[in-house]
């Protein structure tokens, strides 16, 4: 089986992470992708997130529309408050995986520019191959500069162009995945009175609206 990991906050989900995540199933033929929100991010105050069980509850709804995507707990907040590390969630992944299957990490293409800035990002390099979607603009150079310095092994033989050879795994550059939006934008856009309708899938849609998300906070309640 081929697995991916697609981690974020998903705050919320939106039709983007969703056509990268189809995108990438189809090239790579992925079995299944573990959409996991995380808890606790290390890079993000806690207290600017919507509460967890809101952002996982979006991402199961949004799951259900293809067999392949999978909700996960796996960085689900702990008691104690600690940071999840993708490091971590990878290790974990890895370890309930079978002798050939193969673990992917799909990850947008300025959050990949943002890896030398995670924990152990050399270690994870080295533990699973990385999907990175690509954006108009985007210049794979831009990867070698900043972030595979010391870990790309010299190309051999032909292979693919967008495949990129580390010491011990790969990183593949997805193209043509038209995902320009922004969970940012959906939650400014609800907060000024608009809909989302097409930015996230309906059942989302719904539950955004149930549940009162992005709204101003009612008066006494700032």
């Amino acid at each position: 089986m081929n697995i991916a990991i697609f981690g974020g906050t998903f705050d919320p989900i939106h039709t983007g992470h969703l056509r990268a995540a189809t995108a990438a199933a189809r090239k790579f033929r992925l079995s299944q992708i573990l959409f996991i929100p995380t808890g606790n991010p290390p890079h993000k105050p806690n207290h600017h997130l919507t509460p967890f069980h809101h952002r996982y509850a979006m991402v199961a709804l949004a799951c259900a529309q293809d067999r392949r995507f999978v909700p996960s707990l796996l960085e689900a907040p702990t008691p104690d408050g600690r940071p999840h590390y993708s490091i971590n969630t990878a290790r974990a992944v890895k370890g309930s995986l079978r002798p050939h299957d193969q673990l992917f990490f799909l990850v947008g293409a300025d959050a990949f520019l943002d890896l030398p800035h995670w924990r152990a990002f050399r270690s994870l390099l080295e533990l699973v191959d990385f999907i990175v979607v690509s954006r108009p603009g985007f210049d794979v150079a831009e990867i070698s500069h900043h972030v595979l310095q010391g870990v790309v092994q010299p190309r051999r033989g032909r292979s693919p162009p967008d495949t990129i050879r580390l010491r011990h795994t790969r990183l593949h550059i997805l193209r043509g995945v038209n995902a320009p939006l922004a969970s940012r934008d959906i939650r400014e856009a609800v907060l000024s009175g608009k809909r989302a309708t097409g930015l996230v899938p309906p059942l989302v849609e719904q539950y955004i609206l149930k549940e009162g998300l992005y709204r101003p906070a009612p008066a006494g309640q700032q």
